[in-house]
């Protein structure tokens, strides 16, 4: 599946990827070793994530992260 991050705000991005990878948010907030606070937070866009922790939410998640230039 392949989604146009354009089109959404950060916290639905965490929030997709999550969801499809059919875990919770307690168990994705241990295995970044992060707070399910945290998890929550960001999905309700209370907070901000860094790009680091989008690329450990996507590794363990098993999704890959792919930049594209728009102009090619």
């Amino acid at each position: 599946m392949e989604i146009k991050v354009n089109n959404y705000k950060p916290n639905d991005i965490l929030k997709f990827i999550r969801q499809n990878a059919n875990i919770t948010q307690e168990t994705l907030a241990k295995k970044i070793n992060k707070s399910k606070n945290w998890v929550k937070n960001n999905e309700q866009g209370l907070n901000r994530y860094f790009f680091e922790d989008l690329i450990k939410v996507a590794d363990v998640c098993n999704v890959e992260i792919i930049i594209k230039d728009k102009r090619k």
